[in-house]
């Protein structure tokens, strides 16, 4: 075992070389492969080569190394392209740190069965007039990269769920194409890690309309790794086992407290008391063409939407088919 796999499991290390075709003797004439590939792409500024970096590149492509320098180039291209988004990229940012109290997103303590750790993300919860979809995905990015600097998940992956109960008409109308299609780009194409699934649970009518509309900008294997469950928990259950779930999604875990990652990222920093002034709000605003949401702030922090979708007759959908760009996540 070479130093770039410290800390490693036995089991860990034999599935990356299974799954992945991870070989210890080559790691680091893999990564000095990619390394010899920037010299190709003089128009990107490449801010970290490190071993350890590269390396997490490599995983999500599977050890194909021209697969893993296009995605080095996309995730440094992406970032700048999009440099208001990443102008203050910490935890402590007045509005990455909204979205994180609002738990935007939700991250489970306890991987899922196959090691993968869970993000939540409670859709209702969304309220425009203090978060912008940027700070959203903001928050969202700068969680994924502190969390992909476990090894154990570089190979392991994620999983993702997504709780439509009550998110309404008028919150999913201020999804534009513009944004979701920055929130794809920014996950799908620009980002080292592997996601094992999409779970959409208790989606309304108009969230199956939204899907058509982005379909085009998904890869095949992220459309295939997509699924729609409505209330149907047992198709859901099916997938992850009920003791990785809370009990919002009919898991035998407590309630998930939207707190609980804050926390972990905000440390000493963390109140969930609304310290914020429309004046501070805009002093970082985000300006992204496509960013035209409501800004500000309420009164209060947002709770989550308390329904509960009792499991119904099996029947989960996996989707289909076009390509492009990418959903709200990375596929391996």
């Amino acid at each position: 075992m070479t130093h770039l796999q410290t800390g490693l499991s036995p089991e860990t290390i034999e599935k990356a070389h299974l799954e992945l075709n991870e070989n210890p003797d080559a790691l680091h004439q893999d990564i000095q492969q990619v390394r010899d590939m920037i010299i190709t792409r003089p128009d990107i500024g490449f801010l970290r080569t490190d071993d350890a970096f590269i390396l997490r590149f490599l995983r999500a492509r599977k050890f194909h190394q021209t697969d893993a320098f296009r995605l080095l180039a996309q995730y440094f291209q992406y970032r700048q392209l999009n440099l208001d988004m990443f102008k203050n990229f910490k935890a402590d940012d007045p509005g990455i740190k909204r979205a994180l109290i609002d738990g935007f997103p939700g991250v489970l303590e306890k991987c899922d069965h196959y090691g993968r750790k869970i993000l939540l993300l409670f859709a209702a919860n969304w309220d425009q007039s203090r978060n912008s979809f940027i700070d959203i995905l903001r928050a969202i990015l700068l969680s994924l990269e502190v969390l992909i600097e476990d090894q154990e998940l570089q190979i392991n992956g994620f999983i993702l769920i997504i709780d439509w109960s009550n998110f309404s008409f008028k919150q999913a109308s201020k999804l534009t194409p513009s944004i979701l299609k920055l929130a794809i780009e920014g996950l799908q194409d620009s980002f080292p890690a592997r996601f094992g699934g999409v779970h959409f649970v208790n989606q309304p009518w108009y969230i199956h309309a939204l899907y058509t509309l982005i379909k085009p900008f998904l890869k095949d294997k992220t459309r295939k790794r997509i699924f729609l469950h409505g209330n149907n928990l047992n198709s859901l259950h099916q997938l992850i086992h009920p003791e990785c779930l809370p009990s919002e999604f009919g898991g035998t875990l407590p309630p998930y407290d939207m707190g609980t990652w804050a926390r972990t990222l905000l440390g000493p920093d963390y109140s969930d008391e609304n310290e914020y002034t429309h004046t501070s709000y805009n002093a970082m605003h985000v300006k992204h063409s496509s960013s035209n949401l409501e800004r500000g702030c309420s009164p209060k922090h947002m709770t989550r939407s308390q329904s509960v979708v009792e499991p119904g007759t099996l029947k989960h959908e996996e989707l289909g088919e076009s390509e492009n760009t990418q959903l709200l996540l990375a596929l391996d």
